[in-house]
C-alpha cells in the first residue's frame, strides 16, 4: 500500500556552480586597475583642458593689449621712450575740431602689469596682467618695436611672446 519514494538527497559539495573567492578577488583587482587607469586618463585630460583654457585666455588678452598699443602708437605725432619698458606718445585730435589731442603712456608697473595712462580724467588703467617683459625699442625715427611676453601659468617662463614693429603714420 504504501510506496516509499526515494528521496533524493542534495549533495551540496558536488557540481556546485559559482565562483570561488580567489576568482572573485582576481576580478575585483582587474576592475580596480581598469578604473584607476580611466580615472588617471580623465583627470589628466581635465588638467590639460583647464591649462589650455587659461593659455587661450592669456593669449587673447595679450593680443588685445598689443592691438590697443599698436593702434595708438600708429596715430602718434611724438614719441618719448624714457625706459625700455615705458613709452609716451602724443596723439593728435582726431575729431576734426582742432583740439589739442592727448598723451598716452604705456608702462610696466610692479613687474607684472602693463598700464595705460592718459592725461585725462580717466587716469590709468591696467591693460594686461601676468606680464614678464615689455620692451619698446626705437630703431628708426618713424618706427617702434614692441616685445610683450606673458606668463599664463605663473612659472616665470614666457608662455606667450608677441613681437611687432609699428610704423608711425603722423611722424
Amino acid at each position: 500500500m504504501f510506496k516509499f519514494r526515494k528521496i533524493r538527497q542534495l549533495n551540496i559539495t558536488k557540481n556546485q556552480k559559482g565562483f570561488s573567492i580567489v576568482e572573485l578577488m582576481v576580478v575585483v583587482v582587474i576592475i580596480s586597475l581598469i578604473t584607476l587607469g580611466l580615472v588617471s586618463i580623465f583627470s589628466g585630460g581635465m588638467r590639460s583642458w583647464v591649462s589650455g583654457g587659461s593659455q587661450l585666455e592669456a593669449q587673447r588678452n595679450a593680443r588685445q593689449a598689443m592691438d590697443r598699443m599698436v593702434k595708438e602708437l600708429r596715430l602718434s605725432e611724438r614719441v618719448i621712450i624714457s625706459d625700455d619698458d615705458k613709452v609716451k606718445v602724443s596723439i593728435p585730435d582726431l575729431t576734426g575740431a582742432g583740439g589739442p589731442g592727448y598723451h598716452v603712456t604705456y608702462y610696466l608697473k610692479n613687474g607684472d602689469s602693463v598700464y595705460r595712462k592718459i592725461d585725462s580724467p580717466e587716469g590709468e588703467n591696467i591693460l594686461i596682467d601676468d606680464v614678464l617683459n615689455l620692451k619698446f625699442t626705437y630703431p628708426k625715427t618713424s618706427r617702434i618695436n614692441i616685445l610683450l611676453e606673458v606668463d599664463a601659468d605663473h612659472d616665470n617662463l614666457a608662455d606667450i611672446s608677441l613681437n611687432t614693429a609699428v610704423n608711425l603714420r603722423n611722424f
